[in-house]
């Protein structure tokens, strides 16, 4: 991958420093549609869940169950079977009320974000294999597309990140409502023509960008 793609991902690191959370922990359909990343995601929850479960269920069992009754294999099944479905519903709950739906979206979005980062890569090495140095006007102009959409990306994380922890500097900081939608819509116009692969790229960026303001707009409405 290119330098200049390579600036342009959003990183786990930048992405945690941002939202405050792991994204990695945040269930949403790039993960349910990729098959090794749902298949890590499941397991993590699952050994999560079974520690946490053993550990309550061993601490009951340990220090009122054998205490007051005795030895009791059946009721400590049991009981493990209880705090095992309390345990899966409790970090369902949790995930509902930690994780908002505008957060999972915009997270979303940065992964279609990364894909279409991947689909200029995959344009530059078939160039590069084509020894071609067509479009390479097109290409600056989807490098120039997927900064603004980038910028937008992080402004709308930033914002997301103040409403949930401090509504009134949020209130405070409206000049982070402004976006980079009209600008992208200017750079959309100088790709040289719209049968252009770098300009399908181009307009995914732009719907991206549309998408996450609509999000900003529905955050804007919580404040009023």
């Amino acid at each position: 991958m290119q330098p200049d793609l390579l600036g342009l991902e959003i990183t786990k690191g930048e992405l945690r420093r941002l939202t405050g959370i792991n994204p990695s922990n945040v269930l949403r359909p790039a993960i349910i549609e990729n098959r090794e990343q749902r298949l890590g995601f499941l397991m993590k929850e699952v050994r999560v869940t079974l520690l946490l479960s053993l550990i309550i269920t061993g601490l009951i069992y340990a220090l009122i169950i054998l205490p007051t009754i005795g030895s009791a294999i059946g009721l400590g099944i049991v009981l493990l079977i209880g705090v095992l479905l309390a345990v899966v519903i409790g970090r369902w709950l949790w995930r509902r009320f930690t994780y908002s739906k505008t957060l999972i979206n915009l997270l979303n979005e940065v992964d279609r974000y990364h894909a279409v980062i991947q689909a200029v890569d995959y344009l530059d090495q078939l160039a590069a294999s084509d020894n071609s140095a067509s479009n390479i006007n097109d290409r600056e102009t989807a490098i120039a597309a997927l900064q603004f959409t980038r910028e937008d990306i992080v402004r709308a994380l930033k914002i997301e990140r103040l409403l949930r922890d401090n509504k009134k500097l949020l209130a405070d900081n409206q000049e982070l409502f402004d976006n980079n939608v009209e600008t992208l819509h200017a750079t959309s116009l100088q790709v040289s023509s719209q049968a252009s692969e770098y300009a399908q790229t181009l307009n995914q960026s732009l719907q991206i960008d549309l998408d996450v303001q609509s999000q900003i707009r529905k955050l804007q409405q919580s404040l009023r």
